[in-house]
């Protein structure tokens, strides 16, 4: 099946300033060389810890980075079988694209409504942005909108402000904006992190729903392995801005090939973890974006390291069909 969004040797920097401001700035390198493909329908889990760059990815992929940041490689949507590379278009061509074909949902609700407009006007601009409609259809469409989202009285409801909301009825009103136009692709950027378990599981359940209802592919993005294992099919980990492994969900679970992608999931807890033992931890920290290494940014914390680990960066290796791992030892 052709991809209905590939990413192509993306690479994401930011000029830094020296303590004493003289001298050539250094280099921040956030994202290096992420290539990613995602089908129509499918759900990619993008997994890493803080500062992987997960949402700097999908925030190039909205053309939401700030000016300042040194951007290159390609970033292709291909719509109707007609290849769209969106770094390449121009303002008005990319908003169009931005909430119409591909959509986003924010890590925290609050930051993103606009706290002195009503939701169920904010859901009806995003509408007006890219309809020729009236005000009254438009928010009509919004109230259905609220609907699809399972929020309860949703006519009454629209007429709130976002601080008249608890934190999971937020989050579905940013889920809501995010569908009414009934985009191709969702990028969910760790979308229940804020919440507790018990709304966090509603709000994955109402995920699969819509992706279901409206034949969505999602960008789902987290660094929680146990939220990607219920809504993934397919899950790239990265680490220090790096792709380190990709794979489907069943074959990175179970015979996760990346010691990187093997230590996290040994710190994860589960019902026979003997809880008299602290969990394990992969021990060392993550490399300085400033000044990287020249290879593997995982070998000086990986003890599985050859000495072609530190040369230069590996390249993926297919260790099986459609498992792919950036390590030489990645057989072993």
């Amino acid at each position: 099946m052709a991809p209905l969004l590939e990413i192509r040797n993306l690479n994401i920097a930011f000029p830094a300033q020296t303590e004493n401001g003289s001298g050539k700035p250094p280099t921040l390198h956030a994202v290096r060389d992420l290539s990613l493909a995602l089908a129509p329908g499918e759900v990619l889990g993008l997994v890493g810890e803080s500062g992987s760059g997960k949402s700097l990815t999908s925030l190039a992929i909205m053309r939401l980075l700030p000016p300042q940041a040194l951007v290159s490689g390609e970033i292709v949507f291909i719509e109707h079988g007609s290849p769209r590379n969106l770094r390449a278009l121009d303002d008005e061509s990319m908003r169009q694209m931005r909430g119409s074909r591909i959509a986003m949902i924010f890590q925290e609700p609050m930051t993103a409504l606009n706290p002195v407009m009503r939701v169920g006007d904010q859901i009806a601009e995003t509408l007006l942005a890219h309809h020729a409609i009236s005000k009254r259809e438009a928010h009509d469409r919004a109230v259905e909108a609220m609907s699809d989202v399972a929020i309860p009285d949703p006519a009454r409801r629209a007429r709130d402000y976002p601080h008249q909301l608890s934190g999971g009825m937020r989050q579905r009103v940013m889920i809501a904006m995010a569908i009414v136009n009934r985009p191709q692709l969702l990028i969910a950027d760790e979308p229940t992190t804020a919440l507790d378990v018990t709304i966090q599981a509603q709000i994955l359940d109402l995920l699969a729903e819509l992706r279901q209802k409206f034949k969505l592919a999602m960008l789902f993005i987290s660094h929680d392995f146990a939220v990607v294992s219920q809504v993934a099919d397919r899950v790239a980990v990265v680490y220090a801005g790096t792709l380190v492994e990709l794979g489907a969900k069943n074959e990175i679970f179970s015979h996760a090939a990346h010691p990187y992608t093997r230590g996290l999931l040994r710190a994860v807890p589960d019902l026979t973890t003997d809880r008299s033992h602290p969990l394990e931890t992969i021990a060392g920290t993550v490399p300085s974006l400033q000044a990287p290494p020249p290879g593997c940014a995982f070998e000086p914390r990986c003890e599985l390291r050859v000495e072609e680990c530190s040369r230069a960066l590996p390249p993926l290796i297919e260790v099986s069909a459609g498992h792919w791992a950036r390590c030489p030892v990645a057989n072993s």
